[in-house]
Protein backbone atom coordinates (compact mmCIF):
# COMPACT_ATOMS: atom_id res chain seq x y z
CA UNK A 1 0.00 0.00 0.00
CA UNK A 2 1.19 3.48 -0.69
CA UNK A 3 1.61 5.97 1.49
CA UNK A 4 -1.55 9.08 1.49
CA UNK A 5 -0.98 11.13 -1.31
CA UNK A 6 -1.61 14.63 -1.22
CA UNK A 7 -4.88 14.62 -3.19
CA UNK A 8 -7.08 11.71 -3.92
CA UNK A 9 -10.10 11.88 -5.98
CA UNK A 10 -12.74 9.58 -5.25
CA UNK A 11 -15.09 8.50 -8.18
CA UNK A 12 -19.38 7.80 -7.69
CA UNK A 13 -19.42 3.94 -9.82
CA UNK A 14 -22.18 2.29 -11.34
CA UNK A 15 -20.54 -1.08 -10.93
CA UNK A 16 -17.77 -1.79 -8.85
CA UNK A 17 -16.47 -5.13 -10.53
CA UNK A 18 -17.11 -2.97 -13.78
CA UNK A 19 -15.01 -0.12 -12.69
CA UNK A 20 -11.77 -2.45 -10.94
CA UNK A 21 -11.97 -4.85 -14.08
CA UNK A 22 -11.24 -1.61 -16.13
CA UNK A 23 -9.01 0.34 -13.64
CA UNK A 24 -6.86 -2.76 -12.79
CA UNK A 25 -6.75 -4.89 -15.87
CA UNK A 26 -7.12 -2.04 -18.30
CA UNK A 27 -5.06 0.19 -17.12
CA UNK A 28 -2.65 -1.75 -14.62
CA UNK A 29 -4.22 0.14 -11.06
CA UNK A 30 -3.34 -2.18 -7.67
CA UNK A 31 -6.20 -2.67 -5.38
CA UNK A 32 -4.99 -1.14 -2.03
CA UNK A 33 -7.98 -2.29 -0.10
CA UNK A 34 -11.55 -2.73 -0.40
CA UNK A 35 -14.83 -2.57 1.75
CA UNK A 36 -16.89 -4.94 0.36
CA UNK A 37 -19.60 -3.83 2.78
CA UNK A 38 -19.63 -0.59 1.20
CA UNK A 39 -18.89 -1.24 -2.22
CA UNK A 40 -15.91 0.47 -1.87
CA UNK A 41 -12.41 -0.14 -3.08
CA UNK A 42 -8.51 1.85 -3.09
CA UNK A 43 -6.66 1.76 -5.79
CA UNK A 44 -2.60 3.23 -6.09
CA UNK A 45 -0.45 3.15 -9.84
CA UNK A 46 3.07 4.31 -9.85
CA UNK A 47 2.53 7.07 -5.98
CA UNK A 48 -1.31 7.95 -7.03
CA UNK A 49 -4.34 6.93 -5.63
CA UNK A 50 -7.81 7.11 -6.59
CA UNK A 51 -10.99 5.61 -4.46
CA UNK A 52 -14.28 3.94 -5.97
CA UNK A 53 -17.77 3.61 -4.19
CA UNK A 54 -20.70 1.99 -5.91
CA UNK A 55 -23.88 4.30 -5.65
CA UNK A 56 -26.81 2.67 -5.35
CA UNK A 57 -28.72 5.50 -7.36
CA UNK A 58 -28.01 8.77 -8.89
CA UNK A 59 -29.64 11.29 -7.64
CA UNK A 60 -28.88 13.90 -4.93
CA UNK A 61 -28.32 13.05 -1.35
CA UNK A 62 -30.42 14.32 1.24
CA UNK A 63 -29.03 16.12 3.74
CA UNK A 64 -29.07 12.93 5.81
CA UNK A 65 -27.22 10.72 3.13
CA UNK A 66 -24.38 13.46 2.97
CA UNK A 67 -24.06 13.57 6.53
CA UNK A 68 -23.59 9.81 6.41
CA UNK A 69 -20.72 10.45 3.70
CA UNK A 70 -22.53 10.02 0.31
CA UNK A 71 -21.39 13.28 -0.93
CA UNK A 72 -23.73 13.40 -4.46
CA UNK A 73 -23.84 17.21 -4.54
CA UNK A 74 -26.47 16.82 -7.73
CA UNK A 75 -28.01 14.50 -9.84
CA UNK A 76 -25.32 11.80 -11.68
CA UNK A 77 -26.04 11.32 -15.35
CA UNK A 78 -23.48 9.75 -17.69
CA UNK A 79 -20.95 10.29 -18.24
CA UNK A 80 -20.51 11.17 -14.78
CA UNK A 81 -16.86 12.69 -15.52
CA UNK A 82 -18.39 16.09 -16.87
CA UNK A 83 -15.72 18.83 -16.69
CA UNK A 84 -12.84 16.36 -15.12
CA UNK A 85 -10.51 14.70 -16.72
CA UNK A 86 -7.10 12.66 -15.00
CA UNK A 87 -4.16 12.71 -17.02
CA UNK A 88 -2.09 8.98 -16.03
CA UNK A 89 1.38 8.92 -16.78
CA UNK A 90 2.45 5.63 -18.14
CA UNK A 91 5.59 4.04 -19.05
CA UNK A 92 4.42 2.68 -22.55
CA UNK A 93 1.78 4.29 -23.89
CA UNK A 94 1.50 2.07 -26.71
CA UNK A 95 1.31 -1.40 -24.90
CA UNK A 96 -1.90 0.45 -22.54
CA UNK A 97 -3.49 1.28 -25.59
CA UNK A 98 -3.56 -1.72 -27.18
CA UNK A 99 -4.49 -3.36 -24.05
CA UNK A 100 -7.57 -1.22 -23.94
CA UNK A 101 -8.47 -1.86 -27.14
CA UNK A 102 -7.68 -5.84 -27.00
CA UNK A 103 -10.25 -5.52 -23.87
CA UNK A 104 -12.92 -3.96 -25.74
CA UNK A 105 -12.81 -0.20 -24.31
CA UNK A 106 -13.82 2.54 -27.21
CA UNK A 107 -10.63 4.98 -27.05
CA UNK A 108 -12.72 8.24 -27.42
CA UNK A 109 -8.67 10.28 -29.01
CA UNK A 110 -6.23 7.62 -30.69
CA UNK A 111 -2.43 7.62 -29.55
CA UNK A 112 -0.55 10.80 -31.15
CA UNK A 113 1.98 13.06 -29.75
CA UNK A 114 1.23 16.31 -28.91
CA UNK A 115 3.18 19.16 -27.11
CA UNK A 116 2.72 21.60 -23.91
CA UNK A 117 4.00 24.33 -22.88
CA UNK A 118 5.41 24.02 -19.04
CA UNK A 119 6.88 27.54 -18.22
CA UNK A 120 9.37 28.29 -20.30
CA UNK A 121 9.85 24.24 -21.61
CA UNK A 122 8.19 22.31 -24.43
CA UNK A 123 7.49 19.01 -23.39
CA UNK A 124 6.43 16.45 -26.22
CA UNK A 125 4.01 13.32 -25.10
CA UNK A 126 2.46 10.73 -26.32
CA UNK A 127 -1.24 10.15 -25.77
CA UNK A 128 -4.43 8.25 -26.07
CA UNK A 129 -8.03 9.66 -24.09
CA UNK A 130 -10.78 6.82 -23.27
CA UNK A 131 -13.70 7.00 -21.09
CA UNK A 132 -13.95 4.65 -17.64
CA UNK A 133 -17.27 2.90 -17.88
CA UNK A 134 -19.30 5.36 -16.15
CA UNK A 135 -17.68 8.49 -18.18
CA UNK A 136 -14.86 9.30 -16.17
CA UNK A 137 -12.20 10.83 -19.00
CA UNK A 138 -8.76 9.13 -18.75
CA UNK A 139 -5.61 10.80 -20.58
CA UNK A 140 -3.27 7.61 -20.45
CA UNK A 141 0.07 9.70 -21.72
CA UNK A 142 3.78 8.97 -21.61
CA UNK A 143 6.10 12.26 -21.83
CA UNK A 144 9.24 12.03 -24.78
Amino acid sequence: MIANPAVVPEFYVTDLGRSLRFYVDALGFEIDYERPESRFAALSFRGSRIMLEEISGTRAASDEEFAQGGWRTGDLEFPFGRGVSLQISVLDVESAHARVLALGYQVRLGLRNRTYRMGDEVVEQRQFLVLDPDGYLIRLAQQH
